[in-house]
This record gives structure tokens, C-alpha cells and sequence, in this order.
């Protein structure tokens, strides 16, 4: 759980103070609220304003001597360890009450039940609707594909039930993408205390937005506390999967030339897992190191090195600040500008009282991951929607819109400094949010040193001793990194599915068009659940475990409703899937990434929405949490095909 109630250790007077002394207040009037029920620390003079920087003023824009009386209190209530909470679980109606308290600003009822699952004040698990049914060694397990943080959710969701399953993952660690990419620079572009899960401990960030070492030893942990390692086969790549109707489950064929039954698979390997390689002319004959950001080479060490970084997006973003001063030269090869954000305190670290109150005060770290659930949220979901009567659809797409693109576009001004002979090149032509929205980690002032070159030609070919661009301008180069992106559109169908009737999912998902109910099931393919499938990204904020966490619920209650009703598969209906598609189709025609000349990888050739999703993050949790059978064609169970909780 996120530390609704931890331990609370004594700490010495002068320790407690200095700990209190950096805490944020409006968290800490939460905790002040719960452990006395006392509604005086919700109303005047101690309502915090209204900040939406996404990494808030500690002082909540309270006066000083209001200050003192909130961390005074607070003193006063941890230092006696007698002291119990007066209020625990608030209950939905409480809840949008403390939330809008918290905050300064009214938040909506229907976050009031996600926000409770979300800080650990009931469980985000589904459980059984009765006793748990009978174990049955024999029965067949879940095959998850991929122990990344889908993997591992879903895993630790099923440890819990009791359900048998197992990981197959084609790398010797679990991870995923925190495993894989390793490139410098490398980090997490979500506030970590909300990229996280909602079970287990709270992990000790070292700073808001942690580097790749961290998180991967997060997964690792998570994995490993929540009994998911002993269940994961290792360097195991999936070959084929088939569905067999005789038996009504799934054959997975594996690299090593097993063959694996279950009675469901699962996908969770995601959107951002297979590099995407250009073709570029010439690059099998150039003489030093090619290679995707995502396969950066361990120990190379770039120092005194002339390096080509071709790419601008988000890995590109991250690596330049990061070896910009280590290498004798940088030429960064840009297709498209990109947007990008300024965040004060990107590189901030979380403070030695600041992990103490995470750690040890009771609802401390529920309450801040609130607030970094919130900030990172649904708030910008409103202005990426088209204004059909706004007059400059050329550079934006609404009023705040407008507004947005004059913030970030005075901020490149004036990161480049004397620089400004790179605005042209810096600036782009789409309305903001139009791509995957990136942080400014230091790229402006990056790109602005003597050593640095941004260039927009585009490459002809790449040679034996360098790239060579803008019709024969050869640049000499050492190594080139290719931070190009990732297939996004394949998602499940590069696992070589066949379903019912011999149906191929890649065969189905042609003309890179994937589509699934929910972004998790498809017609013709029974018992089988994709996680961070199509239309399940996020464009507008949010956590990518956010989203592995709602479909972990939903495909374990699936699974647990198939074994208490006795039924052997479900098919999701045509209808039901077409229906959904067809919404989700109509309400991306109203955003931004379908506005007029727009070009990102949440697109197909087509211009079809593929990749996000347009809903917000409150509409997708309640659409997934209790899996509707309705939607589905039911196989009954046969009277010896059992399909009983086993043991593993």
C-alpha cells in the first residue's frame, strides 16, 4: 500500500522539527485531518491555494504564522506515539472532500473511488465474489508474454488469487523498457511517487523524476516482494501462439522448442519495445558503432568522441544534455522540431526529512501520491480539443492551447540565449501537444554549446567515415546513436498469434490499423488479453502503470468470473468491439492529434488514431474495473475441462 498505515518511529524532538520543516503542507494537512477527524484543518485559515506546477510550493501559499500552526500541530501529534487515527478509509463523499481541500480547487465526485484504490485506502485487486474455489494441481496456467510493469502487475494480481500463471520474458531480468534502455540520461518523464504501483511499499525515490538505475531496481523489488520471480521463465522469446478449440486453450511455442498450454495468454509487452530502425543508405558500411538508443552498448564511453544522434525525440532529448560535454563534437540530425516543457525541479532530490514523512508518518505518502496523481492527470485532457470556431488553426487549436504555445515558445527564447539563430529550428509548426509532449531537460542549452551542431537537412546517406546530409555535406562521425522511435503499431500481432478459425492477429491488424475492446480483447480470439494495447497510451498525462494496474484488474476479473461461472473461454462480440472502436474513433476526430497536417507515431499511414487513448484517466479505470460478460460470447466449461484455482 502507498502509507496508510505505516509505523511511526520516535524520532528526537529537533529531528522531528527539521523533518516537519520540509514537508508539504498540504499533504500534512491530510494527516492532520486523519489522525484527529478534526474539520478545522479543511476550512480557513488553512486552505491551501490552488498550484499547478507539478512539482508544488511546499508552502502551499499559506501566511507564515498559518505555517508554523499546521507543522506545530504536526509536532505535536507524532511526537506521541499514542496518538491513533481518528479517520482511516474516508469513503467516497469525505474523499472529494479532502481531495478539493488538499488541492484548492473542486475535484469532480467520480475521482473519489479511483483516488481511493489509487492511495491504497481499499485494494485495487479484485477478489473472489465468494470462498475461493477448489485447487486443482493439474489445471492449465495464464501465459503472460513480457515481465516488464504490465507483467508484473498482472502477476502480482494473480499471486494474490491464488490463480496459476507464468512469465514468459525474453531477457534475463524483469524490467522491460527500464531493463532494455540504458542510454545516459535515461529517466522516467512521469513524477515517480505516480509512476508507481499501488500495492506493495513505498519506494524510496531519490529525486521527483528518477534516473533508469532506479526504476529498474523498483521493478526488480516489485517483482520479488510480490512472489512474481519464481513464476518467470527467463530468456524465453514466444514464437508462435495458437488457439486450439478441441481443448479450448492456448499452444505457445517457445525459442527453445517447448511448448506451453494455457488457458489464457496474455500480451504484455506493449507499444515501446521494438526499436524502429530507418533505412538509411550506407549504414552497414560505416566503420564505427550504429546502433538504437534503446541497445546503447554497456561501458561505451563516449568522451572525446565525434557523435551523430539522429532523432529528437524523447531519448534524443534525454542523451544530448547528458554527453553534450563529454564528447569532442555532437551533431544532432532533426527531422521535425518537437515541443517541450519546462519543469522547475526536474533534478531536484527528495530531502532526508522529506523521505522520513514518506516513510514513517502515517498518510503522508498516499496523500503526496495524490497530489502527483492529480498534477500529472486529466487537467490538460479539456484544451487538446479542436475549437471549431477558433480563428488561428494554423498554430493552435484553442485559447489555452494558444496560450501554452506562447509559454513554451517564450521559453525556448530564451533558453537559447544568444542563440537565437536556432529559433527557426527549435520552434515547431504544429499546436502544442499535437506529438508526445517532452521535458526540457537541458536540451536548449545543450544545443546552444560550441561543440553542439543541429542540423534539418535531411540524410542522403551515411558513409564509411560519417553522415553525410543536405545534398553532400559530410560530417565526420565516430559513432552514430539512432534515437528513432519504436514500432508502435504492432503491439501483440509480432507474437505470431492464430486464433479461432485460424485467424492471425497480424493478418487482422494489417496496414498497421491495430484495434481491441478496451484496448484488451479481440474478436476471433478467445482468452486472449492484450495490456498497453491499441488506444491505451497516454497523450495528455498520466502513468503507464496507471493504465497496467486497470487492465491487470480487468483481465484477473475475467479470469476469476470465467472459474466461478464454469466457463471455459469468452469471445469478445463484433458488435460490441466495433461499437467501441467506432467511439473512440469519433472522439479522436475532435482532439488535436487528427487536426489538419498533424504527423506523430499515435498515427497510422491512414491518419486513424492508434496508439492513445482519448479518454480521461477516471473514464478508463471505470470502464475496466468489473469486467462486463454481456460484452462477450460465453464457451461453457465441459464437465472435464476443469478450470479450477491450482497451485502452480
Amino acid at each position: 500500500m502507498t502509507g496508510t498505515a505505516q509505523g511511526r518511529e520516535s524520532l528526537p524532538k529537533n529531528e522531528l522539527n527539521r523533518a516537519i520543516g520540509e514537508a508539504d503542507l498540504r499533504v500534512l494537512l491530510m494527516v492532520l485531518f486523519h489522525l484527529t477527524g478534526e474539520r478545522r484543518w479543511l476550512e480557513p485559515p488553512y486552505q491551501p491555494k490552488r498550484d499547478v506546477k507539478l512539482i508544488a510550493d511546499e508552502d502551499a501559499g499559506l501566511a507564515p504564522d498559518i505555517q508554523q500552526d499546521i507543522r506545530d500541530a504536526a509536532v505535536a501529534l507524532l511526537s506521541d506515539p499514542a496518538v491513533q487515527p481518528a479517520v482511516g478509509d474516508p469513503g467516497d463523499d469525505l474523499m472529494v472532500e479532502l481531495m478539493s481541500a488538499c488541492l484548492g480547487e473542486a475535484v469532480p465526485p467520480e475521482y473519489a473511488p479511483m483516488m481511493r484504490e489509487e492511495m491504497g485506502f481499499r485494494s485495487r485487486f479484485i477478489n473472489w465474489t465468494g470462498s475461493r474455489p477448489e485447487r486443482n494441481p493439474g489445471d492449465l496456467p495464464v501465459i503472460i508474454v513480457g515481465a516488464g510493469a504490465s507483467g508484473i502487475a498482472l502477476g502480482a494480481n494473480l499471486e494474490a488469487l491464488g490463480i496459476p500463471y507464468v512469465i514468459l520474458e525474453k531477457n534475463d531480468e524483469v524490467g522491460g523498457t527500464w531493463y532494455e534502455n540504458t542510454y545516459p540520461g535515461c529517466g522516467v518523464d512521469t513524477p515517480n511517487h505516480a509512476y508507481s504501483f499501488s500495492f506493495g511499499r513505498p519506494n524510496r525515490w531519490s529525486r521527483y523524476f528518477a534516473p533508469q538505475e532506479e526504476l529498474q531496481a523498483y521493478m526488480v523489488r516489485s517483482a520479488d516482494e510480490a512472489g512474481v520471480r519464481p513464476r518467470i521463465r527467463f530468456r524465453t522469446r514466444v514464437i508462435q501462439a495458437g488457439w486450439s478449440e478441441a481443448n479450448t486453450c492456448w499452444r505457445v511455442m517457445t525459442d527453445s522448442g517447448d511448448e506451453i498450454c494455457g488457458r489464457a495468454l496474455v500480451s504484455a509487452i506493449g507499444q515501446l519495445s521494438l526499436p524502429s530502425m530507418p533505412p538509411i543508405d550506407g549504414a552497414e558500411d560505416f566503420d564505427g558503432p550504429v546502433f538504437h538508443s534503446s541497445q546503447w552498448p554497456d561501458g561505451l564511453d563516449v568522451t572525446g568522441k565525434r557523435v551523430a544522434v539522429i532523432g529528437t525525440g524523447a531519448s534524443s532529448m534525454q542523451i544530448v544534455p547528458t554527453i553534450a560535454d563529454k564528447v569532442a563534437s555532437l551533431t544532432v540530425y532533426q527531422r521535425n522540431a518537437q515541443w517541450a516543457r519546462p519543469i522547475p525541479r526536474y533534478h531536484d532530490p527528495i530531502s532526508d526529512g522529506g523521505q522520513w514523512l514518506l516513510e514513517h508518518v502515517p498518510f503522508y505518502a498516499a496523500w503526496f501520491r495524490f497530489t502527483m496523481l492529480w498534477r500529472y492527470g486529466d487537467g490538460l485532457l479539456p484544451w487538446l480539443y479542436k475549437d471549431p470556431d477558433w480563428p488561428h488553426p494554423e498554430r493552435s487549436l484553442n485559447r489555452i492551447n494558444d496560450r501554452h504555445r506562447r509559454e513554451m515558445t517564450d521559453h525556448v527564447i530564451a533558453e537559447l540565449g544568444e542563440r537565437q539563430d536556432l529559433l527557426d529550428k527549435c520552434l515547431p509548426a504544429y499546436p502544442p501537444y499535437g506529438k508526445r509532449i517532452l521535458l526540457d531537460n537541458g536540451w536548449y542549452k545543450a544545443i546552444t554549446r560550441p561543440n553542439v551542431e543541429l542540423v534539418t537537412d535531411d540524410i542522403d546517406y551515411i558513409a564509411s567515415d560519417g553522415v553525410v546530409a543536405g545534398g553532400g555535406t559530410k560530417r565526420d562521425t565516430d559513432l552514430i546513436v539512432l534515437a528513432t522511435g519504436f514500432k508502435v503499431t504492432l503491439m501483440a500481432a509480432r507474437l505470431n498469434i492464430t486464433g479461432r478459425d485460424g485467424r492471425v492477429l497480424a493478418d487482422v491488424w494489417a496496414n498497421d490499423n491495430p484495434a481491441a475492446h478496451l484496448g484488451i480483447t479481440v474478436p476471433g480470439f478467445p482468452n486472449l488479453f492484450i495490456m498497453q494495447g491499441p488506444n491505451t497510451g497516454l497523450g495528455h498525462g498520466g502513468s503507464a502503470i496507471f493504465q497496467a494496474e486497470c487492465q491487470a484488474r480487468y483481465i484477473a476479473g475475467c479470469l476469476v468470473r470465467m472459474i466461478e461461472r464454469s466457463i471455459a473461454a469468452i469471445d469478445v462480440r463484433q458488435d460490441v468491439h466495433d461499437a467501441y472502436v467506432r467511439r473512440v474513433d469519433a472522439e479522436h476526430e475532435k482532439m488535436i492529434w487528427t487536426h489538419p497536417g498533424m504527423s506523430t507515431y499515435y498515427r497510422n499511414a491512414r491518419g486513424r488514431v492508434v496508439s492513445v487513448m482519448p479518454w480521461r484517466l477516471v473514464d478508463y479505470w471505470a470502464m475496466t474495473h468489473e469486467p462486463d460478460f454481456n460484452e462477450y460470447h460465453l464457451t461453457p466449461r465441459r464437465r472435464d475441462d476443469a478450470m479450477r484455482v491450482a497451485g502452480s
